[in-house]
């Protein structure tokens, strides 16, 4: 049975989709075939031709890290992409660099766009960098949580009551699997988003703070849990309205490892006329970002 040559498959259409334009290359007269050329990929990833067209056509299994970044850089990968290519050529993608606060316009505009859902943006290592309007009026506008340095896991450990346990909103919001479970499905995700910025300082910098502040989240990192976190089923103990019922989703944005979550009220429930009724109240305002 004829093994598929992944890697010339993504190699092939990736360099049909570049133009030369975009890869800073002169064009002169008509050009037969969509995006590069193979010299044009071998001379922008300085490897020879003929090698190009043996990785293309699965004659040439086993290509370096090397030169699969090479590649990556000439074909101007997204990180997803260029993961993909590794995984191809058997190699394990690179560490990414440090975790990125920046949202990029098409996440900006989602948020936007999901004006009726409670909905916030969180970098990788659980900071805040951006909500809408429901999320303010659903659990209180994040400016008023006192969370330290605008992030999920500093405030949830570092400050709050008697027992430690700070606030996740400006007004209860209770996990239906319990204080415990929630804090250790936080903590697993931030150990899998340590393990993926190896070279982050400020990350580690901040996992040591954690470390000597909290020994809940100290007891729990050391456990070595890892997982991402996708969900729960919270009550928000709103002071207008009462307590909802709601469910919180995950998804990571395409292409970055931001998570966006959101809030939502299962359809003709008394939780769905909640929410309704705070939609009335939400001014319709755009997206916004931290201070």
């Amino acid at each position: 049975m004829a093994t598929t040559n992944h890697f010339g498959i993504a190699l092939r259409g990736w360099r049909e989709r570049v133009s030369p334009q975009d890869s800073g290359l002169e064009v002169d007269g008509d050009r037969r075939i969509p995006g590069l050329r193979r010299e044009e990929v071998a001379r922008l990833a300085g490897l020879s031709v003929d090698y190009v067209v043996r990785l293309e056509q699965g004659r040439a299994r086993n290509p370096s890290a090397q030169v699969v970044t090479a590649l990556a850089r000439a074909l101007r990968l997204e990180p997803s992409e260029r993961d993909h290519l590794f995984r191809c050529a058997h190699l394990a993608p690179p560490p990414a660099g440090n975790v990125s606060r920046h949202v990029p316009a098409r996440v900006h505009r989602l948020v936007g766009q999901l004006a009726g859902t409670p909905t916030a943006v969180f970098a990788a290592d659980w900071t805040l960098v951006g909500w809408n309007g429901m999320w303010s009026e659903t659990i209180g506008d994040p400016r008023a949580y006192g969370w330290e340095e605008r992030n999920l896991v500093a405030g949830m450990f570092r400050t709050g009551d008697a027992r430690g346990r700070g606030p996740i909103g400006a007004w209860p919001v209770r996990s239906w699997a319990g204080d415990e479970v929630e804090e250790e499905d936080l903590v697993a995700d931030l150990r899998v988003t340590a393990a993926a910025h190896p070279h982050d300082a400020r990350l580690a910098a901040f996992v040591d703070r954690m470390l000597d502040d909290s020994p809940r989240f100290a007891h729990l990192w050391s456990n070595g849990t890892a997982r991402p976190h996708v969900g729960d089923r919270k009550t928000v103990e709103h002071p207008r309205v009462g307590d909802i019922d709601l469910d919180l989703d995950v998804v990571m944005a395409a292409g970055t490892d931001l998570r966006i979550v959101t809030y939502t009220a299962a359809v003709g429930t008394a939780d769905a006329e909640k929410m309704d009724a705070l939609r009335v109240a939400c001014a319709p305002l755009g997206p916004r970002v931290p201070r």
